[in-house]
């Protein structure tokens, strides 16, 4: 009979880990957390400083009778929860619910599941951490005294089945601020200049890019300007003024962090973080290899360290110098931290063995754990290699007082490129014609003139927000892929060809939370706070003191709030339509899907129509009336309400008037007003409140 039990939170892990300790060991799975805050209520008892009330979870019941029984029959248990913040808590939970006070009982981690991580960590057994634990409970009490307490105002305000978050609002808002930022861009006008020279003896023209006056770099920001530079230099004189070359090294990629690794999904393999986060699991807990049976093929999943375990390291150098030869094999490399606390027990994500090669194992892996099984052993194999080295070439060509330029760049030494690309750092090798040299005379082939506007931020992508929330100090690991998640599933945000943008119900959401809760939607104020629990794991700061200097404001605002919505009227609005079956004014309701037109003789009534806000400006194709349309995904934007005979529709808000240089009409952009036709770049000041 086994005499020791081992508790692993997923049932996909106990086989492998069976396999790894033999009979004297009994593996059994709690299926995660097995108790938390009750759903019906608060669960926190703010008057006795704030004890959070723990209950069974339902439907774990009968885990927990199974485990009693294993528990009774062991001489030491080992509970082999997850190892970070969250695990350490599950843990501790297992020891309350099972009432392990008196046993002999051992905490153990492994950021692998590998025969010799598993064997390593019973002989580093500890007790549970409760420095971990205490700053898993404060963000737990954290986010349900946020989500409990503001989510019922936003069902009175708004309708119900909406919730608040102490991150998913910042997030929301972190969007919000982008579509104002890209609403209220005005496009400047610049211009480019390349011209072409003929070099003498050689068949092959140069290119070269304007670059300014008398060695000063310049933009050219109007045609007048342009035509005055192609005045000048047309009829100069070009001449080879400098010529410098150099080399240039591009250092290898750090190993992925949870974070880099749902950046670098989306991008190269389109993955949602939700699918990343699901995948990468997969290859944690163990796929079923043909010869080899069960094998954890990464390490944990959810970390913000760049560490590698000195044995991975050496393991690496091997691999790397049998297979590429030594120059390409780096020595130990530094891990490299953002300047914040990470979570340095753990790992980088990497494979558990760099020489299980993709390609080898690629049948006994479904397509999508293949291709991310693949980025994650291209990254690490990487990231032990050495830089690539390229040759630089600059030179600058003379015309007069005018300079154009020419950079090239030739790779010496491929380095790390020979495995891994990064889709932002694909080179584009510009080789240079033979035979220039200071002094060298060219002749100008031609000139090519471009018209540019400047571009404003981009809408955020799964990718860049995840970065966003990391760069800013916003959530963990664990948090990216959840926070975003509920942020689509509420319709607050929605998802157009990887741009996430703001729908009219994350508008209104994120405009009542920035009204009537400042501190929660702050950015600064959040991060704050993740710094504070970072200080509870590190047993610098008590994790009842964070709690209770966060609670009394936020029961402060909500009063607040509560006192102010009861001020106001939330009575339906009567719109100016009238029901074609029975003659009432239908009035405005909110449905999952936005505002719509009721009949308010419901039930008697049922007749429901869109709704569509007119905007009071005619549309300027068939004079009927532009409407506040949405997309089917929720995006907001302006169109006629005649569609689908008239197919006017712009996403900044028309505002009536023309434009006095073109006529096309003005649309809103922040405090300004700007012609719809870019081409044209007129630009005006609103100058009142009745211009609005």
């Amino acid at each position: 009979m086994a005499k020791y039990l081992v508790i692993v939170e997923s049932p996909a892990k106990v086989k492998t880990i069976k396999k790894f300790l033999g009979a004297n060991y009994e593996v059994a799975a709690s299926n995660g957390h097995v108790r938390d805050l009750p759903k019906s209520q608060l669960g926190i008892d703010v008057e006795h400083d704030y004890e959070p009330k723990y209950i069974t979870i339902r439907g774990k019941g009968d885990i927990l009778a199974n485990l009693r029984k294993e528990v009774k029959k062991a001489e030491k248990i080992y509970l082999a929860t997850d190892p970070d913040r969250e695990g350490e808590a599950i843990s501790w939970h297992l020891l309350k619910a099972l009432k392990l006070e008196d046993k002999k009982v051992y905490r153990i981690t492994f950021n692998e599941i590998t025969k010799n991580a598993v064997k390593e960590s019973l002989k580093n057994a500890r007790e549970i951490n409760m420095d971990l634990v205490d700053a898993q409970q404060a963000r737990r009490v954290l986010d349900r005294m946020v989500g409990y307490r503001i989510s019922p105002l936003l069902w009175a305000m708004i309708k119900r089945g909406l919730s608040a978050g102490r991150v998913q609002s910042v997030a929301l808002r972190i969007i919000c601020d982008r579509e104002d930022e890209i609403s209220s861009f005005i496009p400047e006008e610049y211009w480019t200049l390349d011209a072409s020279f003929n070099v003498p003896g050689e068949k092959k023209p140069l290119t070269a890019k304007y670059y300014g006056r008398c060695g000063q770099k310049a933009s050219i920001s109007s045609k007048e300007e342009l035509d005055a530079i192609v005045k000048d230099v047309k009829n100069a004189e070009f001449v080879v003024g400098e010529v410098k070359k150099g080399e240039r090294t591009k250092k290898a990629p750090l190993p992925f962090t949870t974070s880099t690794l749902q950046q670098e999904a989306s991008k190269v393999l389109n993955f949602s973080t939700q699918k990343t986060m699901r995948l990468a699991q997969q290859l944690y807990e163990g796929v079923e290899i043909k010869g080899s049976g069960t094998i954890g093929l990464i390490t944990y999943l959810r970390t913000d360290s760049t560490r590698v375990s000195d044995e991975a390291e050496a393991v690496a150098w091997e691999y790397i110098t049998k297979n590429y030869g030594s120059k390409y094999a780096a020595g130990k490399s530094q891990a490299v931290s953002g300047g914040k606390k990470i979570q340095d027990a753990h790992e980088a994500i990497r494979p558990t063995d760099i020489n299980r090669i993709p390609i080898e194992i690629k049948e006994s892996l479904s397509r999508d754990q293949f291709r991310l099984y693949q980025l994650i052993w291209k990254r690490f194999a990487a990231s032990r290699m050495q830089a690539a080295k390229y040759e630089t070439t600059s030179i600058k060509i003379h015309a007069g007082e005018h300079r154009f330029t020419v950079a090239a760049s030739r790779l010496l030494f491929d380095g790390f490129t020979s495995v891994y690309t990064q889709e932002d750092d694909k080179e584009e090798e510009n080789t240079l014609v033979k035979g220039i040299d200071v002094g060298t005379e060219l002749s100008l082939k031609e000139l090519e003139e471009k018209q540019h506007f400047t571009q404003p931020a981009p809408h955020y992508t799964e990718a860049s927000l995840v970065r966003a929330l990391e760069e800013l100090g916003i959530g963990r690991p664990s948090t990216y892929a959840p926070t975003i998640t509920t942020i689509l599933a509420r319709r607050y945000v929605t998802k157009e060809n990887k741009n996430l943008y703001v729908t009219e119900l994350g508008e209104v959401v994120n405009n009542m939370m920035k009204d009537a809760f400042p501190s929660i939607v702050d950015v600064n104020f959040t991060a704050n706070m993740e710094a504070l629990l970072d200080g509870v794991e590190e047993g610098s700061v008590n994790w009842k003191t964070v709690v209770s200097n966060f609670y009394p404001d936020l029961d402060e605002a909500v009063q607040i709030a509560e006192k102010e919505l009861k001020e106001v009227d939330i009575a339906d609005e009567v719109s100016d339509e009238v029901c074609d079956i029975c003659g009432r004014q239908m009035v405005i309701k909110y449905g999952p899907h936005g505002r719509f037109l009721a009949c308010p003789g419901f039930p008697e009534c049922r007749n429901t129509k869109p709704y569509y806000e007119k905007i009071g400006v005619a549309c300027p194709k068939c004079g009927k009336d532009i409407v506040l349309k949405k997309t089917k995904k929720g995006r907001k934007y302006y169109g006629c309400v005649g569609n689908p005979e008239c197919d006017f529709m712009v996403w900044q808000k028309p505002s009536g008037r023309n434009c006095p240089n073109c006529g096309s009409m003005l649309l809103y952009k922040g405090n300004k007003l700007a012609c719809m036709d870019s081409s044209c770049g007129y630009v005006t000041a609103i100058k009142s409140e009745t211009d609005k």
